[in-house]
């Protein structure tokens, strides 16, 4: 075997090692939730008998059931569970910001960012409905078989960043290529990057009906900016970079700066019919599942 394929080989190894680590990870996730939810049920177009409700004024006579209404004195209407499955897109920023940790005791942003979406995707799925990812590399299907291909594309970008020396784009921007009309999407990153851009992203998303939520992913670093004394930053990708000798003397200028890109973020996402959450790498996961979760079924 040529030395090539021995790389090629130990490389695919390596990733398959990843992919059911990364799905039991977000199996293990979903399953925190579940049992804290009260089903996606509702009443619409389906075979599946759901519930009987007391007939209103409008009901048609062919809504009645008359065999359960004889066994009282009101008419009562027999409901079926909505079954119409719905698209919903995910797109995960992959840039190089994305790939800070602060300590190693916490998770990249990157690392979080995938994890959440592939746990998102094991709710929507078993809630029978079709799940994709962004920007073509994955059109929305149903299914367990879906589930390990959306695995492993992410196992696959997140080796891939493992692996990367800065030749990614320093910030991310939504991709909305190949979102479905009326679908439903969830936009993971850090949104640090250039604000008209996104706004621009996200404008066309709504333009074609698509609703959905924005989870900005920071570092609990990020957020505090501890720094005191002589500090070099750096770009993520080392572009730019900057030295000061007095860091803590930029701390109210950068915190307030980031208070506007969140109330910026937050602005743009209500006048898009969006939602806006801040999750913070050190918070346990289950927490944004949760908020995501209930930002979906409030998107419907």
């Amino acid at each position: 075997m040529s030395g090539g394929a021995v790389q090629l080989r130990g490389r695919a190894e390596r990733l398959a090692g990843a992919l059911p680590a990364l799905l039991a990870d977000a199996e293990r996730l979903a399953a925190t939730v579940l049992p804290g939810l009260h089903g996606r049920r509702r009443a619409g177009v389906g075979d599946e008998f759901w519930q009987y409700r007391p007939a209103l004024p409008g009901d048609s006579s062919r809504m009645i059931d008359w065999r359960r209404s004889a066994r009282s004195d009101s008419r009562f209407v027999r409901e079926r569970e909505w079954q119409a499955a719905q698209s919903v897109m995910l797109w995960v920023d992959s840039s190089a910001a994305m790939r800070f940790s602060s300590s190693r005791h916490l998770p990249r942003k990157d690392a979080r960012a995938r994890l959440l979406a592939l746990a998102t995707a094991v709710l929507l799925v078993r809630g029978g409905e079709r799940v994709g990812l962004a920007g073509e590399q994955a059109r929305p299907r149903q299914g367990t078989g879906q589930l390990a291909y959306l695995a492993r594309v992410l196992a696959a970008r997140g080796k891939a960043s493992a692996d990367a020396a800065g030749a990614d784009d320093e910030y991310g921007l939504p991709d909305v290529s190949g979102l479905p009309n009326w679908s439903r999407a969830l936009f993971l990153s850090d949104f640090l990057g250039d604000m008209e851009r996104i706004a621009e992203a996200l404008s066309a998303a709504a333009r074609r009906g698509v609703r959905g939520a924005l989870v900005q992913l920071l570092d609990p670093q990020e957020e505090a900016f501890p720094f005191e004394g002589r500090i070099v930053f750096e770009s993520p990708s080392a572009v730019l970079r900057h030295e000061t000798l007095q860091a803590g003397d930029l701390r109210m200028r950068y915190r307030e700066r980031l208070a506007r890109r969140k109330r910026e973020l937050a602005g743009l996402a209500r006048m898009s019919g969006w939602q806006y959450h801040c999750h913070h790498t050190d918070r346990p996961a289950a927490t944004a599942l949760l908020w995501i979760h209930a930002a979906l079924e409030r998107g419907r």
